[in-house]
């Protein structure tokens, strides 16, 4: 059951009525009251204050204000005059909740307008904005088309310039063409005229003999002359072009160089290129991404986790033809033989993998830790304590923390106690 407020606080002039309300404790938020033209309501559970006003009032302009555990209305009335009281005296229950379903039905109406009201203003705000983007959009748009159509016109310009340029550079080069032609041409004939007198003076000399002559002999060319005269000219003389490269100069010092790194890097790929372009069988179907090293150690590595060891086998096989310097490949596939119990290629691949761990350095100890314990397990297996102890030893040297390795090589030494006993 809600807690009536009946104290309050009340004073007014002919255009407004003060009313002062007091919260007793509580908060109260602008949500808390109801204001309609002649219906006040103010809830905040437990306390709740209504009150049929005597007469209507601007509830746009009336205010409440919240403070110092009050709540301060300001209601403008509509018409000037004096009330008798605050709340209309004497109203049946039923003009009572008539007035309250009228006021609660404007409050509706008035906040459904001003939600339209904001709808529709805030649609032209859109629309503004939509048509205020266009704008800006057509104006750049305009000015790039603008500088565009300068920078053909530009472009115009430098082509014709350079169109008339090449006709006056063909010209002149014509006319250039055409003088040193003229200059060849005359000696040219001069040299010919030279000739053609002498023949014709021979010709005058000779031609009673050559007339005689040739009674008895036939008819002879007369131009034979003048094609003893004009020779070939002499083929070319045969020669070789010399080719002088420019030297490879390192900027660094001879201690800082590369070149040492740089040779076996090419010397790998070489070696990888000239693997991979051999005849392999294996390599005829396979993509250009399946004969990478990398790529068959990964999908070694899943088939081995998913229990496929003679896949894991298979392509550690052929990443090993690959590329038969990398450890990891020897090391895997030694794990995979120790699954399928080919306990002597598990120890090939271990012994391999530690020729290839070389020099032991900080960076390949695990990989040297895992050698060492999967040869040693091999030879335990095949009941050779003693070279498996030795290697589960050269473990702990790596890695002298690990526990497990610790308790495998101390049952290796009890086994190894026990046989010595026995026999």
């Amino acid at each position: 059951m809600p807690v009536w407020l009946r104290e309050h606080s009340w004073r007014q002039t002919l255009t407004a009525v003060y009313l002062s309300l007091p919260l007793r404790g509580s908060r109260a938020t602008p949500a808390n009251i109801f204001c309609g033209e002649q219906y006040l309501k103010v809830s905040i559970p437990p306390f709740l204050f209504e009150a049929i006003l005597y007469a209507p009032i601007d509830d746009t302009n009336s205010t409440a204000k919240i403070g110092n555990g009050n709540i301060f209305f300001t209601l403008y009335k509509k018409e000037p005059a004096m009330w008798d009281s605050l709340t209309l005296a004497n109203a049946d229950k039923e003009k009572l909740q008539y007035l309250r379903e009228n006021a609660v039905l404007k409050a509706h109406e008035k906040a459904k307008e001003e939600t339209e009201a904001k709808k529709i203003t805030k649609q032209e705000h859109k629309k503004y904005t939509l048509e205020a983007t266009m704008k800006v959009e057509e104006a750049e748009r305009k000015r790039i088309e603008d500088l565009k159509e300068k920078e053909r016109q530009k472009v115009a310009k430098e082509l014709e310039l350079w169109k008339n340029q090449q006709k006056d550079g063909d010209k002149y080069k014509s006319i250039q063409k055409k003088g040193e032609l003229h200059q060849k041409i005359e000696p040219l004939q001069e040299r010919k005229s030279e000739k053609m007198n002498k023949t014709q003076i021979s010709n005058e000399g000779t031609s009673k003999t050559r007339l005689k002559s040739t009674k008895g002999h036939g008819t002879c060319n007369i131009f034979s002359q003048n094609l003893k005269e004009e020779q070939l000219p002499a083929p070319r003389a045969a020669a070789t072009i010399k080719i002088n490269f420019t030297p490879r100069v390192f900027p660094t010092a001879l201690r800082e160089s590369r070149v040492a790194e740089e040779e076996e890097w090419l010397h790998k790929q070489a070696e990888a290129r000239r693997i991979i372009n051999s005849d392999l069988s294996e390599l005829e179907d396979l993509k250009e991404e399946e004969k990478n090293p990398d790529w068959l150690k990964d999908k070694g590595n899943k088939m081995f986790a998913m229990g496929d060891y003679l896949g894991a086998v298979n392509a550690y096989n052929l990443a090993v033809r690959l590329n038969n310097k990398l450890p990891l490949m020897y090391l895997n596939r030694a794990a995979c033989h120790l699954k399928l119990r080919n306990l002597h290629k598990a120890i090939e691949d271990s012994s391999k993998a530690l020729e290839l761990l070389t020099p032991p350095v900080a960076d390949n100890e695990k990989a040297r830790v895992k050698a060492h314990v999967r040869r040693g397990t091999a030879f335990c297996q095949l009941e050779l304590y003693t070279e498996g102890l030795q290697d589960y030893e050269a473990a702990l040297k790596i890695d002298p923390r690990n526990k497990n390795i610790e308790k495998d090589a101390e049952k290796i030494r009890h086994l190894i106690q026990g046989t010595m006993q026995s026999s």
